[in-house]
């Protein structure tokens, strides 16, 4: 393999936006007009005026872009080889610089028509999920469309808006506007507003990009269950409330904490600020001839909490709709407790809990700042328990132009404590 480090021929990587080359910039046109070699695929060179520069027709596959490239003789002349849009967003530069070296290249981007569909739709797109089905598989991106907020998509023939919306459709997320937005910069543009059960059996031009926009409030559905686990079932599987903050407790930071709650059959256990039950229904599982009180003063993840307790069958979950630590005054002791949830009440409510707490019972709280982490360890101290920390950080693989990547979920804190006999 490469490692770039060849003689002066330097490879312009130049982007260009379906209005082809009369929406160049300048520096897109000089590099081109300059280059003694132009690669691209056959649609693309097409589009470049008459020159005496050879040009070089290539594949779309990985394997040949990359033998395409290493075949180029270094003779002091520069290539260009010609991209859609911005060649650093979901397209191949990533790919050729990790193979080939970053020395070897230089990057001219034009606007990515991810870019423009969302000022088309005139929606941020800072914090959208956004992803090629050419690189991740239709099922995988239906179970992140679930959760997000907006999406942005670049489709293909094989996986196509209609497809997406009957992919969708399939798995009950309704919950969405769909904008197909086609051939955008060009005369030819069109942006189409619909229903995803609208846009199921439309065709569109092959050059599109499909935007989904969450109707506001709109609760997310969860994933078919086909085996519940006991425990540490995909976060998918619950219903979530959206925008407000989703599940409260991720898969893995869930696993890690029924596990240091010790929680036997016969277990009493609290979850205080409960969210839409994930960790309770598990806790449930667990507890199966016990008692979960589940205790959650929102009236949404309430009503979200009944619904997966049932879909779910947590027979030993008890649902309290009230706010703590008022709340404890009607409650057994418990064996185990769990605190959830963000702000300055965190530690009262770990102190009233932690006063409850039976012998030889065990505490989790989950915490999300340092202040926070401090106020909970000092509660934790002063009522006498033995008290231990730990910082989580996970990363969740996805896969792009056939490699694997990481998205790094929002650290934690979990502060584990129990009380000696």
């Amino acid at each position: 393999m490469s490692d770039g480090r060849r003689g002066s021929s330097k490879i312009h990587i130049v982007g260009m936006g379906d209005d082809g080359y009369g929406g160049l910039t300048g520096l897109a046109r000089d590099r081109i007009q300059q280059a003694g070699r132009l690669l691209g695929s056959q649609l693309l060179l097409k589009q470049i005026p008459a020159s005496d520069s050879e040009r070089i027709v290539v594949s779309p596959g990985l394997d040949d872009l990359h033998e395409s490239i290493e075949s180029l003789p270094d003779d002091g002349q520069d290539s260009v080889l010609l991209a859609s849009g911005d060649p650093l967003f979901y397209g191949i530069t990533r790919y050729l610089i990790e193979s080939l070296g970053k020395d070897r290249f230089e990057v001219v981007p034009h606007v990515s028509t991810m870019q423009l569909a969302f000022a088309r739709v005139k929606e941020s797109w800072d914090d959208a999920y956004l992803t090629s089905l050419a690189t991740e598989s239709l099922d995988r991106v239906v179970d992140h469309v679930r959760t997000a907020e907006r999406v942005g998509l670049f489709t293909t023939d094989q996986a196509s808006p209609s497809v997406v919306a009957s992919a969708l459709l399939d798995r009950r997320i309704d919950y969405f506007t769909a904008y197909v937005c086609e051939n955008l910069g060009t005369p030819a543009e069109t942006v189409t507003q619909a229903s995803l059960t609208d846009i199921v059996g439309k065709t569109f031009s092959p050059l599109n990009v499909m935007v989904l926009v969450r109707r506001h409030g709109a609760a997310d559905q969860p994933a078919a269950v086909q085996q519940p686990r006991v425990f540490g079932n995909p976060d998918e599987v619950y219903l979530q409330s959206r925008p407000k903050r989703g599940l409260m407790t991720p898969q893995e930071v869930r696993c890690i904490a029924l596990a240091e709650l010790a929680i036997q059959p016969t277990s009493i256990v609290w979850d205080v600020g409960a969210g839409s039950g994930s960790l309770a229904i598990e806790a449930a599982n667990l507890a199966s001839k016990g008692q979960v009180h589940a205790i959650e003063m929102d009236a949404e993840d309430y009503a979200l909490m009944l619904q997966n307790a049932e879909t779910m069958g947590a027979k030993s979950l008890i649902p309290v709709h009230a706010q703590a630590p008022a709340a404890f005054g009607d409650l057994p002791d418990p064996d185990a407790v769990f605190v959830g949830g963000s702000g300055r009440f965190v530690p009262d409510l770990t102190a009233a809990a932690a006063k409850r707490l039976k012998p030889r019972g065990r505490i989790v709280i989950n915490v999300n700042s340092i202040d926070n982490l401090t106020s909970v360890q000092q509660v934790l101290d002063d009522q006498g328990l033995v008290c231990d920390v730990r910082m989580i950080n996970i990363a969740r693989g996805c896969y792009q132009l056939q490699r694997v990547r990481f998205e790094s979920l929002n650290p934690t804190f979990l502060v584990f404590a129990h009380r000696d006999g």
